[in-house]
């Protein structure tokens, strides 16, 4: 039996996959189908914005190590924008701030 998926489902898979598996799928998707389209980045990646990475997506979308990532966080240069029990969040725009200031 053919069982078809929706988007809010494969929306919920893809949150489950690892950052880097993520950015694999989302570049196979864009060179197969959207090769002649000229889509912006908030077109392709806006539904993110207000999204929260673990504390592991966080270190992996900075490219640094967990290690590293919770040194930054002991040090105060990182801040969760949310805790869960004994789990930290990390906004999206916080990191995206933060990886511009590591590059430079």
């Amino acid at each position: 039996m053919n069982h078809s998926i929706t988007a809010e489902e494969l929306l919920d898979e893809l949150k489950t996959m690892p950052f880097t598996e993520r950015g694999r799928f989302f570049s196979i998707l864009g060179e197969q189908y959207f090769q002649n389209d000229d889509f912006s980045h908030q077109q392709v990646f806006g539904h993110l914005i207000n999204d929260e990475f673990s504390s592991k997506d966080a270190a992996e979308y900075l490219e640094i190590s967990i290690a590293t990532f919770r040194r930054y966080v002991q040090k105060g240069k990182l801040n969760p924008s949310n805790v869960y029990g004994r789990s930290q969040m990390f906004a999206t725009r916080d990191l995206k701030q933060f990886k511009r200031a590591l590059r430079v």
